[in-house]
């Protein structure tokens, strides 16, 4: 048994904080005390917090583990299967050095990437955090992710399939192999020269035919919407997990509204404030992503999340890293822009990486919030976040971290 004292319990339910103590059996939180440093209890461990905040670990809504940090996606498709998957578990390592016990893959870079990093993590062989694991981007030819050039092959982190049987089949497949989440690309994107973020891409027919296989074999399904029309496809056939959805317009917000308590949206906000700010080193100035039409997503995306935020949808934190000027491990700072960006107070930053994430995680009953019965993913972060969300993102200021009732990082003596 472990016990952590002397600390402010940030307990991510959205309920102030307050001094407090808290016991840990196994995986999981026996007992939560409030007030003062409480009795000390027969514990194997003993830690003394210090006055440091305690809180539950963060969730990624849209993690890449598998992407390289590169800076064309391009480059991913040349990297072996077998040096992929170990610089994946260095990512998967990097992510739970930031803070993150648990993140929802967005895709996999190659098939059954994500689900060996998930299976290794869960088997203790490796540290990172714990993992639904994804397909790879499933999408059309001239979709996102085709980068085939008819004079030579080349590929990155997309699967091209063209009509609903090659769906089906494939989406089968992938099932049988253990994903938890397929992946879908119904929109084009501003990168995308042929499909731009406007244009739906993916046919009725085809979608349906992936949530169909979803719901057959007990998985869920994201995807890449942009538009309002991919975006109402979606909800249509039901899709739980939307990306993006920053070019919405009145009629799908209030589609959204009325299925808020079945789906989740991740605006990726970090991606795109890193393209059009800091992208500059890798050959993207912002006069180059400006004229791409990432300006004008970014500042729609904006109004439209904090639109569906009053409204009462669960807008989640999940920024797209894992580029090189969107690096893995940066996660933490997609609650800042929720902050500077969307309005979100850091409360409500911090709620929705945690028990909106465990939520999103399928664990709501178990994860993303200091309760008893609750698996036990703590940090232990010096200083108060409600005062500065910044703090989350200094690797050096999450003194304790805790994964499953084991430390990760053991706070000094």
């Amino acid at each position: 048994m472990i016990r952590i004292f002397n600390c402010v319990i940030l307990d991510g339910s959205g309920a102030p904080p307050y001094a407090g103590q808290v016991l840990i059996d196994g995986q999981r939180i026996c007992s939560v005390v409030q007030g003062g440093a409480g009795a000390r209890h027969d514990a194997d461990l003993h830690v003394d917090a210090r006055g440091a905040t305690l809180m539950p670990g963060l969730v990624e809504a849209h993690s890449h583990l598998t992407f390289l940090d590169r800076a064309s996606s391009v480059e991913m498709g040349f990297v072996p299967p077998d040096e992929h998957m170990l610089l994946a578990m260095g990512n998967a390592r990097t992510l739970l050095e930031a803070g993150f016990t648990s993140c929802v893959s967005a895709a996999s870079a190659k098939p059954r990437l994500d689900v060996v990093l998930r299976n290794a993590v869960d088997a203790g062989d490796w540290a990172g955090p714990r993992t639904l694991a994804a397909s790879p981007e499933l999408t059309v030819t001239a979709g996102l992710g085709d980068v085939r050039l008819l004079h030579m092959f080349r590929q990155n982190f997309a699967v091209i399939l063209d009509g609903a049987e090659e769906y089906r089949r494939y989406c089968r497949v992938l099932c049988r192999e253990g994903v938890d989440t397929l992946k879908v690309n119904v929109s084009g994107d501003a990168g995308t020269s042929a499909s731009p973020s406007e244009a739906t891409v993916m046919t009725e027919a085809e979608l349906a035919v992936v949530c169909d296989v979803a719901q057959a074999h007990g998985k869920r399904v994201a995807a890449h919407a942009r538009n309002s029309a991919s975006v109402k496809l979606c909800i249509k056939h039901g899709v739980q997990i939307i990306y993006h959805a920053n070019l919405i317009d009145e009629q799908t917000c209030d589609l959204l509204e009325s299925h808020r308590n079945e789906i989740f949206v991740a605006p990726t906000l970090g991606h795109t404030y890193a393209t059009l700010h800091e992208a500059g080193p890798w050959g993207i100035t912002n006069a180059m992503a400006e004229s791409r039409g990432l300006g004008e997503e970014y500042r729609r995306g904006i109004q439209n999340m904090k639109l569906l935020k009053r409204r009462g949808v669960r807008v989640l934190p999940g920024g797209d890293y894992g580029f090189a000027w969107n690096r893995n491990g940066r996660n933490a700072r997609d609650l800042e822009h929720f902050v500077t960006l969307l309005g979100f107070t850091p409360m409500e930053a911090i709620v929705a990486a945690t028990r909106q994430g465990g939520e999103i995680m399928m664990r709501g009953h178990e994860l993303g919030q200091i309760r008893e019965g609750f698996l036990a993913d703590i940090l232990l972060v010096e200083g108060d976040p409600l005062q500065d969300i910044r703090v989350l993102q200094d690797a050096k200021r999450l003194i304790g971290i805790m994964k499953d009732g084991q430390f990760f990082r053991q706070p000094p003596a």
